[in-house]
């Protein structure tokens, strides 16, 4: 591998040209060798952005992204499978998904990150529990995929270490918006994570990154395509996030949730995503499509939740007993203004209210009240009368008056409406 000139480098990408697998692979070494600098790459980032990467150069990225950290090998476990969404609201899928999964004779191994912005993070869900903790070492990490066959940690650092520079620059270049830099940078920490099964919950509407099906389907099919080239079997679902997914939207209010749907007591939409989704991880691992929707009935998944949750420190209890964890003490109803059918419920709108009250970040590591939330009583189809509650609000006294302000802006009452469809389309 020669020097690297990255003036060059930066230029050809600005004219359009497509790098050789073997300029990528130099420029991004000297760069983690601190012989390119930040301002070098911020500029590269611009140019992909209008110039775009070939399939071929989106794949070479992505593999070495994988490979610029640790690469953790699962093929010593039993099915190893792993989960990713494109960040949604009230998105708990992976509380219920994974725990079913495990169940149903799955290794499931993830790793999640933390919320930003209107988007919640698995880990944020789970630090609601007293005493749980997401930080692993690996050791921990694959000891208790060993011996419980479910473990949620948060990301490691060591995992596709490029990835989160390239992310951190990204995220202050206004670089962030570029299909190939978004599904490599996903596909790198899951090739990174090595699971053999990969299933993408690629979410659409106006809770969503993606807003149009098509944008949606893109990046689906992008990131369909580098996991194969990287011999993993990979499918994505298209749901809907026009409305926010299930009724709980704030952390321990998703925990909650999560814990009553796999009790058989929760919101159907969650349950049929969750299900749809199992039922292709389980295809792609050769096991009975049905195993996940016998292991809800019999609170098989339950018990692997309890399990991961008394693994890393929590009380399996309030799984158990959701009604005992701890939510914010005030709750308010959000009432409607006139009679008819629910619709719409900005999903946007609705994560605008909760980041009000506290429960999400506007910036990274800023501290987030676990408590507080918005519980939807009312979802898109719903008749509803004048004065009746379409929401508690769950609050400390801090941001009620934006929070309701966001959700007058949320719903929308009209004299007729029908929900949507919630999975639009499987990618194979």
């Amino acid at each position: 591998m020669g020097a690297v000139n990255p003036v060059s480098f930066i230029a050809e990408k600005r004219a359009g040209k497509e790098h050789s697998a073997e300029a990528l692979e130099a420029f991004f070494a000297a760069y983690l060798a601190g012989q390119v600098a930040d301002y070098q790459v911020a500029a590269w980032l611009m140019a992909v952005c209008f110039q775009g990467l070939s399939p071929q150069e989106t794949q070479k990225l992505t593999e070495v992204m994988a490979s610029s950290g640790k690469m953790l090998d699962l093929s010593a476990f039993p099915h190893p499978v792993d989960k990713h969404s494109s960040g949604g609201v009230g998105d708990k899928t992976s509380l219920v998904l994974a725990p079913l999964l495990a169940a149903a004779g799955c290794t499931v191994a993830k790793m999640s990150g933390r919320g930003l912005g209107h988007t919640g993070g698995t880990i944020d869900k789970l630090e609601s529990l007293p005493g749980w903790r997401g930080e692993l070492s690996e050791q921990e990490f694959l000891a208790q995929a060993s011996q419980v066959g479910f473990v949620l940690a948060a990301q490691s650092a060591e995992l596709a270490p490029l990835d989160g520079r390239l992310y951190a620059l990204r995220d202050v270049t206004a670089t962030v918006d570029s299909l190939p830099l978004i599904a490599s940078s996903i596909m790198s920490k899951k090739l990174a994570a090595g699971a053999r099964s990969i299933i993408l919950d690629v979410k659409v509407g106006s809770g969503a990154f993606m807003r149009t099906q098509e944008e949606a389907r893109q990046l689906a099919m992008t990131m369909v395509a580098l996991g194969q080239a990287a011999r993993r079997q990979v499918r994505a679902v298209l749901s809907s996030m026009e409305e926010p997914l299930g009724r709980a939207v704030g952390n321990a209010l998703e925990v909650v949730e999560a814990a009553r749907t796999l009790q058989g007591e929760g919101p159907r939409d969650l349950e049929e995503l969750v299900l749809a989704l199992a039922r292709e991880v389980l295809e792609m691992e050769g096991l009975e499509p049905e195993r996940a929707k016998e292991a809800l009935r019999s609170g098989a998944g339950l018990a692997k939740l309890m399990a991961m949750v008394e693994a890393q420190g929590g009380d399996p209890a309030l799984i158990e007993h959701p009604e005992r964890i701890e939510l914010a003490p005030h709750r308010l109803a959000f009432s409607a203004t006139q009679a008819g059918v629910l619709a719409r419920v900005d999903a946007r709108e609705v994560a605008q209210a909760v980041l009000a009250l506290g429960g999400g970040r506007r910036i990274k590591g800023e501290a987030i009240d676990h408590g507080v939330g918005v519980e939807l009583i009312h979802k898109v189809g719903d008749s509803v009368k004048v004065g009746e509650p379409l929401a508690w609000i769950y609050h400390r006294g801090r941001g009620v008056e934006e929070a309701e302000q966001a959700l007058a802006r949320a719903f929308l009452v009209a004299p007729e409406a029908k929900p949507a469809p919630l999975i639009l389309e499987v990618i194979r």
